[in-house]
């Protein structure tokens, strides 16, 4: 199978089949009452359940029919997708497609005569039975080797699974990025600590350069700055309203100008990271922004949560070919899920971070939600998952190092009481080396998980143990 089928499988979220010729053998079985028995084969019955399990991937029924047989087999499979006596197949793709907020890329379909063609020319990747029509063997993507009621479906359903999973391992490299300059990223590596200066240096180059020093000097292993275009990121309506700031009483859009960094103060910036020997990147907030930003090497790109949905935005990023890590804040699962597709069918390979985040300033324990570090990590399997917090305090950060976050990222500033949307939720330079100290005090302390005596318990066995083992008894105390 090429690999451009395989990609179209690795984007599936739902996979709708035909009944009769596909879950059947398009035979005639005659109850007392009439035509209302069929025979579906158990294994697509097991395919079925294998999408959901393994793919995360829901199905749907089409038919033309109204049999009890079918709605007794779809309760059975928990298929709640069920359309029973569809005469325009087409018209019930489009509405799945606006109701559950799918694209057609992300439908597959298996279908095997005439009126399943119009259907299979909208869905993303199609497959048939071996003995389908003619007409639609030209037209599928997949033939499957067995017949309708004779495990085609499972088949399908066995080689999109295949695919999502092989896509999931393959990317991030087998759970680790190494950046441009050699520094890896990912599990069995020290958490990748992030100090996110944003724009808490209120314009003033001098107070950036101040934040850096602090982030050295904490031992952070990175600094990141926010980048936009304000005539595109400010709605129009908002470029008037009027604002006290430290530049006196403006425009909000000329406040917002007044707070971006243009090329000399980031070629200033890119030297002094240099020379510090600190990593910086950005979060790009529009494409002009990512061209800006082209002019310089850095490690990465930040896609802020609030940009989880900008597919122009995201584009460009992967245009360029950096690592780019995902911000998950103000999310659905599905917005997630349509994301990483998205990032897939560019590139299956692409290297990819995902952060788990809740968008609140500062955020309350009760909605920091750290076990979905190990939800991204068991849906994403390859793929290093961390944590973008905006919580005030460090315990909860540092917990979520102990959850599996594979790099942590921090607001951070001078002074909490400055002036600035971003300064109250922001960690404080001494806060910034407790935070780094704590994170890699932990990871010293959860070993590698074999239990052994250390020199250090010699001495107390000695003296407070009942029998002490052979092999311990000769042994010099420490």
């Amino acid at each position: 199978m090429n690999e451009i089928v395989k990609q179209k499988a690795a984007g599936i979220k739902l996979l709708i089949t035909d009944c009769d010729g596909v879950l059947t053998d398009a035979g005639v079985y005659y109850s007392n009452e009439g035509e209302d028995l069929k025979k579906f084969n158990m294994r697509d019955g097991m395919g079925v359940e294998r999408l959901r399990k393994y793919a995360d991937v829901d199905t749907s029924i089409i038919t033309g029919e109204f049999s009890p047989s079918i709605i007794k087999r779809a309760e059975k499979l928990q298929i709640v997708e069920l359309h029973l006596g569809a005469k325009d197949k087409v018209a019930v793709f489009k509405e799945l497609c606006d109701r559950l907020n799918v694209q057609p890329e992300q439908i597959a379909y298996i279908g095997d005569d005439h009126n399943d063609l119009e259907v299979m020319k909208l869905a993303g990747l199609t497959a048939c039975p071996a003995d389908a029509l003619p007409a639609i063997k030209n037209i599928a993507d997949m033939v499957c080797s067995l017949k309708g009621g004779e495990g085609c479906f499972r088949e399908f359903a066995e080689f999109i699974i295949d695919a999502k999973n092989n896509t999931f391992a393959s990317n991030g490299q087998n759970g680790t990025i190494t950046l441009n300059n050699g520094r890896v990223i990912g599990k069995g590596h020290p958490s990748y600590i992030i100090a996110e200066i944003g724009i808490n240096h209120n314009g003033s180059l001098e107070t950036a350069k101040k934040l850096i020093d602090e982030a050295v000097a904490a031992k952070a292993d990175a600094v990141k700055f926010q980048k936009r275009t304000p005539e595109i990121c400010v709605p129009k309506d908002q470029w008037e309203i009027m604002r006290d700031t430290p530049w006196g009483r403006i425009s909000y859009i000329d406040y917002k100008r007044k707070t971006e960094f243009g090329i000399a103060e980031y070629a200033t910036i890119d030297q002094y990271c240099k020379k510090l020997g600190i990593d910086w990147f950005v979060s790009a907030w529009d494409a002009p922004s990512v061209d800006f930003m082209e002019q310089f090497d850095t490690v990465l790109y930040k896609l802020a949560s609030a940009s989880l949905t900008d597919f122009a935005l995201i584009q460009r990023i992967l245009e360029t070919g950096k690592p780019l890590m995902l911000s998950t804040g103000m999310s659905t699962i599905k917005e997630i899920e349509t994301t990483m597709d998205y990032v897939y069918a560019f590139d299956p390979n692409y290297p990819l971070f995902i952060a788990h985040s809740t968008s609140a300033y500062p955020c309350i324990p009760q909605e920091l939600n750290l076990k979905m570090i190990q939800t991204l990590e068991a849906k994403y399997p390859g793929i290093p998952v961390g944590y973008s917090g905006h919580e005030t305090g460090l315990a909860t950060t540092v917990a979520a190092v102990t959850m599996g976050a594979t790099f942590v990222e921090r607001h951070f500033t001078l002074d909490r009481a400055m002036w600035g949307s971003d300064h109250a939720a922001s960690v404080e330079p001494q806060g910034l080396q407790r935070l780094v100290r704590d994170i890699r005090d932990v990871e010293t302390a959860m070993g590698d998980g074999l239990k052994k005596v250390y020199e250090s318990e010699l001495a107390p066995m000695k003296r407070l143990r009942v029998n002490i083992s052979d092999e311990y008894k000769e042994k010099p105390m420490a």
